[in-house]
């Protein structure tokens, strides 16, 4: 959600701009969330709870995912619409991926993919940076083919210099998603009851190579 604010009011440039010695305000006029539409790529827990959050901006929510039913409930809690990979490009404001690195998903949103986006669009990758390939939003976004976008992943980490880092239109972040200090105490929490769990004999509730489905979470 941070990253969709700040690309919409566009306040990592703003900042930098003003304590700079300017104020321009007339150079960045922004956009809103609210009455937008969110493409959730990837509607797993972490696509589910985006979405949720999105909705509180007066966001509505279009949904792409192989795995999930169309009468999945938390989709119909969030009044979301599943549809497929190009009809979400094609309508959403803000595409969010929320994918995991599989042979399935590799260099998944690449050219073609970019192309099908709104030109007023903006682009979020908080989960693999395996999933895009980079060269192809570097074009997207030098050419104006869509607006925005935030990386948070790489597909190397951590990556080489290049003409990404230089782009107006692109915030990066070193993959801290999820490094909050909450969310550091969650995991060692976590980790400290699955260790007593296996130690009396039972099995982990956490266990990163899960024979169950992702979605199974839900």
């Amino acid at each position: 959600m941070g990253l969709m604010l700040s690309l919409a009011r566009m306040i990592s440039v703003t900042n930098q701009d003003t304590k700079d010695g300017n104020w321009r305000r007339q150079k960045f006029l922004g956009t809103e969330l609210y009455g937008k539409t969110i493409g959730i790529i990837g509607a797993g827990k972490i696509g589910y709870l985006t979405a949720r959050r999105a909705q509180s901006f007066g966001m509505k929510v279009l949904a792409y995912d192989p795995y999930i039913s169309r009468d999945n409930v938390l989709l119909s809690e969030l009044n979301a619409e599943l549809v497929s990979l190009d009809n979400l490009l094609a309508r959403a404001d803000v595409v969010s991926c929320h994918l995991p690195a599989t042979t399935e998903t590799a260099g998944l949103l690449n050219a073609k993919c970019f192309g099908r986006m709104k030109s007023t669009a903006t682009f979020i990758n908080t989960s693999r940076g395996e999933v895009v390939v980079e060269n192809d939003l570097l074009d997207a976004l030098k050419s104006g083919r869509i607006a925005g976008a935030a990386l948070d992943v790489r597909a190397t980490e951590p990556p080489l210099t290049g003409e990404l880092e230089r782009l107006p239109n692109l915030i990066l972040t070193p993959h801290v998603a999820a490094f909050t200090r909450e969310a550091q105490d969650r995991v060692t929490k976590a980790i400290c009851e699955d260790v007593t769990r296996v130690l009396d004999g039972k099995p982990a509730q956490n266990a990163v190579n899960s024979s169950g489905s992702r979605h199974q979470l839900l």
